[in-house]
This record gives C-alpha cells, sequence and structure tokens, in this order.
C-alpha cells in the first residue's frame, strides 16, 4: 500500500503539560513540508519541503531523520535540529521501511517491489549489501544487537537478519498482512501488526517463534510499546481508535478514540501519539488516564512518526 503524495512533518509540543521529553517527527503525505509546533495550540512554524511521497520516517544520532520515498526512489536526510534538508539520496528499488545503525553510518532499506533489504551508505547512498526477504517488506525494526527484524506483508511472515553478514537467519509466520513492528524495551518481544486479520503476532525473540495471537479488531495499522513494557499500544484504522492492551496478559485496558484512519503510534514517558492520516492530526493520549487530552492540527496527511531515542539527538 504505497499512497499518493509525500511530506515530513516535525510536531514539537511543549508547555500545557504535553511536552515530551523529545521531539515528535511526523511523515505526512499531501503537504509535502516539514513544520515545528513549539506548543499544543500554537500554529505551525515556516516549512521546510522534502521530497515527495514519503512513506516512513526514522530517526539517526546527531539529530538526523530519515524519509523513504518509494515513488521517486530516494531517502531524504534531515538535519532536525536546524530543520534543514541536507541532501536527498538515489537508491535503488522502492524504498519503504527504513532502520538506521546504531552509529548512523549505514540505513537498512526495505525495497517494497524488490523484495529485499539493502544495507546503504547513510551519506552517498552507495549499496553495500543486500538480502532477499518475503514479498512487500513493509516495517524494519533494528535491536541493539544488529539484528533486524522485516515485515513481510504479502509473505505473512517476519524475516530475521544478520546484518553484519546481511543474511536471513529466520523466517517466523505471522498473521495475515504484517505491517507494523515494535520491540519492547528489554527486547525478548517483538509485536507485528497484522493488517487484514486484526490481530497483532507476539514473537519470542530468543528462538524467533510466535508465542501468542492477540485480538484486537479492525485494521491495525501502527504499533508501539510504552517505556516501561507494561502497555501495547495498537492503531485501528477501520474504528478511528487507539487500542491499549496490558503487554503481558495480553488483555484490552481501553479503546480509545482519535481521529480518521490513525496509522502510526509513537510514544514518550506516560504519553502516546498518534498520527491521524484523514483527520490532519496528530492525538496525544494520557496513558495514566487512557484518554486523549489534545489533537494537535498539522498539515494533510499525517501517517508515519517517530520520537527519537534520548542518546540519538
Amino acid at each position: 500500500m504505497i499512497a499518493p503524495c509525500g511530506l515530513a512533518l516535525v510536531v514539537l509540543l511543549a508547555g500545557s503539560g504535553i511536552a515530551p521529553a523529545s521531539p515528535i517527527y511526523v511523515a505526512s503525505q499531501g503537504a509535502g513540508t516539514m513544520v515545528a509546533l513549539d506548543s499544543g495550540s500554537a500554529p505551525p512554524g515556516a516549512p521546510l519541503p522534502v521530497a515527495r511521497t514519503p512513506a516512513q520516517i526514522a530517526a539517526g544520532p546527531e539529530g538526523r531523520l530519515y524519509l523513504t520515498h518509494p515513488d521517486t526512489r530516494q531517502i531524504t536526510v534531515v538535519d532536525g535540529r536546524a530543520g534543514s534538508v541536507l541532501r536527498t539520496l538515489s537508491v535503488p528499488g522502492q524504498p519503504f521501511g527504513l532502520a538506521v545503525s546504531r552509529d548512523g553510518s549505514s540505513l537498512f532499506v526495505g525495497d517494497w517491489s524488490g523484495n529485499r533489504v539493502i544495507r546503504v551508505s547513510a551519506e552517498t547512498g552507495t549499496v553495500a549489501g543486500e538480502v532477499a526477504v518475503g514479498k512487500d517488506p513493509a516495517a524494519l525494526v533494528l535491536d541493539r544487537s544488529g539484528r533486524l527484524y522485516v515485515a513481510d506483508r504479502e509473505s505473512r511472515q517476519v524475516s530475521v537478519i544478520d546484518t553484519t553478514r546481511m543474511a536471513r537467519i529466520a523466517t517466523v509466520p505471522v498473521g495475515e498482512a504484517p505491517f507494523a513492528l515494535a520491540l519492547d524495551p528489554a527486547e525478548e518481544r517483538l509485536y507485528v501488526a497484522n493488517v487484514r486479520d486484526g490481530t497483532v503476532s507476539v514473537v519470542a525473540t530468543a528462538d524467533t517463534r510466535t508465542i501468542a495471537t492477540l485480538k484486537v479488531g479492525g485494521m491495525p495499522y501502527g504499533v508501539a510499546v510504552s517505556e516501561d513494557g507494561g502497555r501495547l499500544l495498537v492503531s485501528n484504522q477501520q474504528g478511528g481508535t487507539l487500542v491499549v492492551l496490558d503487554a503481558r496478559a495480553g488483555t484490552v485496558q481501553a479503546v480509545v478514540p482519535v481521529g480518521r484512519y490513525p496509522e502510526g503510534v509513537a510514544t514518550a514517558g506516560k504519553r502516546a501519539y498518534v498520527a491521524n492520516w484523514f483527520s490532519d492530526s496528530v492525538s496525544v493520549i494520557d496513558l495514566d488516564t487512557l484518554r486523549e487530552t489534545a489533537r494537535i492540527t498539522v498539515p494533510e496527511g499525517p501517517r508515519s512518526l517517530v520520537i527519537p531515542q534520548e542518546g540519538a539527538r
């Protein structure tokens, strides 16, 4: 699923008790710009144009942001601190999902149409290796040991890659149309949002096997884990809700109404942030009360968001 048009948008939430420790970076389709909000109610700042059709956004060290553009076969590199585009990399295939090496030197890119993951230089875009995966690789998540997990949407599986050797070392059967991935803080469990069967697969990373399937209903398009690992947050695009589950028990704790067609989800402290694609907004969820406390208007079509880790800013 690659939608037309593109944008990257930065939302900086401060004041009014809703500020996260890090900026929130939100990629949207439609406006084709990057903007900053200095408070929950302030209008966006001056837009920064980026390349068309960004699909995913990822954060690296030194405030770097990376956006994939499957339609133009490019990756935009942004200095998040300065709010400026540093360069645009040309890469082979249709870059979709993206992960950044811990030192920021390499990008791991899912080639949507090529059914592979390529490793490219974050400076030049030069290809340094590739490995075959399943059909339509969507989300990519890299753990601290250098193991990469890839949601192979049309193969009903997760590919596991040793990035040192650029070799696939396992495939894990999951649900129908896996699209989004999230690791828990201990990196013991991988959560996989399966769009077409309304489930989340729970994969034990120690032996790369599915140990549970959680029913959330609707169309799960985004997934995140709270910083303490206790809660699992899943966006239901079909229902316009954020489903909150007990991460260990797998039981639903709340279903929180958000905007229309929610997709990307991220957490910071005791708050979650949801990109509402059709509402042109970002919902702010209080994880203590499990209620939406703010809805920030943003440029057209927010879909993917990221909050950099403390060590990456």
